[in-house]
């Protein structure tokens, strides 16, 4: 009697470390990055959010991408920093499948989203007189809504199709979060497994798509911006794209390589690493690449910094009175 996945009652998680030291190391690691990423993507939300000044098309943008980063790095982290510190490797069958699905949401949602920014950088530099009429705040709000409902159409499809196949290879997920990819080796259906496949592909094929569409975007963008009379303009306009495009470039490249990589070249230590670069890193840098350089949102993360320590004086001054 093969068991199958309804006769599975948790996952284990792979164990980032062998000893109890390294553990801890890899806890305050994983720690180190969250907290970055939360402070850097919870002031962008919040300078965004107060400052009127920054309700524009771009930065309402950043906003949505600010909070997809947040969902995206909560979902995977702080159950790997857990089970570092509590030095264990479970996970429940119901807390995997959420995984998955929020992975899934937040990610997809944040590639489409991407998508959507850099066509705004596109119609802001070549298209700059029908900004207003291209990029209205009725348009703006339909396309964010469009990235966040692709994400959760897409991870319910992915979901419902991995967590549906009959698992008969253990219980062992080698990733330090719930990925698709790993629950799939541990199917015994090879039709159920081709059907996810199939879909992985066809994800595959979309993502390659939106990415040859941001690189098109780009050059149109640099080709402009190579016309442009001020050396100034032209530093300020590269200085804002490359590192988007750097970015982009190591998401799809090493999800590319996680999904279709050869079981031969496949270990542990390079899956970690790779999932690692592509759910990981761009949430915890994107902040620093897309907001900390630019000046307006500097000032504005500043400014509300400041507004609130004088407001929590001003109110522990009235208190003490």
């Amino acid at each position: 009697q093969m068991p199958n996945s309804s006769s599975i009652s948790e996952f284990l998680l792979l164990a980032l470390a062998d000893t109890r030291q390294l553990q801890l190391l890899h806890f305050w690691l994983l720690l180190g990055i969250y907290l970055a990423a939360l402070l850097g993507n919870g002031l962008i939300s919040t300078a965004v959010a107060c400052d009127h000044r920054l309700h524009t098309p771009m930065y309402f943008f950043l906003l949505n991408l600010a909070l997809l980063d947040l969902g995206c790095i909560s979902t995977t982290l702080p159950k790997a920093m857990a089970n570092a510190l509590w030095h264990t490797r479970h996970i429940s069958y119901a807390g995997c499948a959420a995984q998955t699905f929020l992975f899934v949401f937040f990610i997809s949602a944040e590639y489409s989203l991407l998508t959507i920014m850099s066509y705004d950088r596109y119609v802001a530099i070549c298209k700059p007189l029908h900004y207003g009429t291209l990029l209205g705040s009725r348009a703006c709000a339909t396309m964010a809504a469009a990235a966040w409902g692709t994400g959760a159409l897409y991870a319910l499809l992915h979901t419902a199709t991995a967590f549906s196949l009959r698992l008969c290879q253990g219980n062992a997920v080698d990733q330090f979060f719930c990925e698709i990819a790993h629950i799939l080796k541990l199917s015994c259906s090879k039709s159920d497994y081709l059907r996810e496949v199939g879909i992985i592909y066809f994800s595959l094929c979309l993502i390659c798509g939106c990415f040859v569409f941001i690189v098109v975007s780009y050059v149109q963008i640099f080709r402009a911006v190579m016309r442009m009379p001020s050396e100034q303009g032209r530093h300020k306009a590269f200085s804002m794209c490359l590192p988007h495009l750097a970015v982009l470039s190591l998401f799809v490249s090493t999800a590319m390589f996680a999904y279709l990589k050869p079981p031969s070249i496949s270990s542990p230590s390079l899956d970690l690493l790779v999932s690692f670069l592509y759910s990981v890193v761009p949430p915890a840098v994107n902040p620093l690449l897309y907001g900390l350089r630019n000046q307006e949102l500097k000032a504005a993360v500043s400014n509300t910094y400041i507004f609130n320590i004088h407001k929590m004086h001003a109110s522990r001054t009235g208190v003490s009175r």
